[in-house]
């Protein structure tokens, strides 16, 4: 996929939302495997939020580029040998899907830090290849992080398969539109529902997205390992 730039990617944003009758999505530039240069030469053109999918990887990043004021978003799987890392240097995880890791990230928090933003990963579509935690236990982990004061949920994450088939990507879609309503109404905080990527966000956004997670579209093809 060619990138495009990113006035480019907020006007089909808006038009996606507008058509859907939707308020704009906000936008997450999925950096991971980019280097610094790429993430600061988009900074300059005024995006702020970045996602990253590799704890270590992105703190190198996060470091480099600490006098930017950026927002860092960990959307890959976390291992609880790295909740310390990523809760002293994310400002959110939106890939918590167990207990264990609503203990690690909040325990590892820093006091002088602001609560971690966190999103429930859900495996919606029941993959075994993919993390997330299933829909009858979103109660339990919200329950678990609104009960930690450094932590602060704020809704839920999803990685819909990609199904070729409309009805089943749309499906998908709109059972996460259910459990996040049925969140929010259990908690009154919970304001983020994180689906679509630079391949089906305009579905995301007609069934209820508010953040959408973007790196292919904005930077091309990820850099191949050597």
């Amino acid at each position: 996929m060619t990138a495009q730039t990113l006035p480019a990617i907020l006007t089909n944003l808006h038009n996606a939302a507008v058509a859907a009758g939707r308020p704009d999505p906000a936008l997450l530039a999925v950096s991971k495997t980019q280097p610094a240069d790429a993430v600061q030469a988009l900074a300059a053109q005024g995006q702020r939020a970045f996602g990253e999918n590799y704890v270590q990887e992105a703190v190198a990043k996060i470091e480099a580029l600490a006098t930017l004021g950026l927002e860092w978003h960990l959307i890959g799987h976390l291992q609880s040998n790295k909740a310390e890392l990523a809760a002293r240097h994310f400002d959110w995880v939106q890939s918590v899907d167990r207990p264990k890791l609503v203990t690690a990230l909040a325990t590892h928090r820093p006091p002088g830090q602001p609560p971690l933003n966190v999103l429930i990963q859900v495996n919606i579509d029941d993959e075994d290849s993919k993390h997330g935690c299933a829909p009858q236990d979103i109660q339990t982990l919200a329950a678990a992080i609104a009960a930690a004061p450094q932590l602060r949920l704020r809704g839920l994450m999803a990685i819909p398969a990609p199904w070729p088939e409309a009805d089943r990507r749309q499906a998908a879609f709109t059972n996460m539109a259910a459990l996040f309503a049925t969140l929010a109404a259990a908690h009154p905080q919970v304001d983020t529902l994180s689906m679509g990527m630079s391949s089906d966000y305009p579905e995301a956004i007609a069934h209820g997205a508010t953040m959408v997670r973007i790196g292919t579209a904005l930077f091309g093809a990820r850099p191949r390992p050597a």
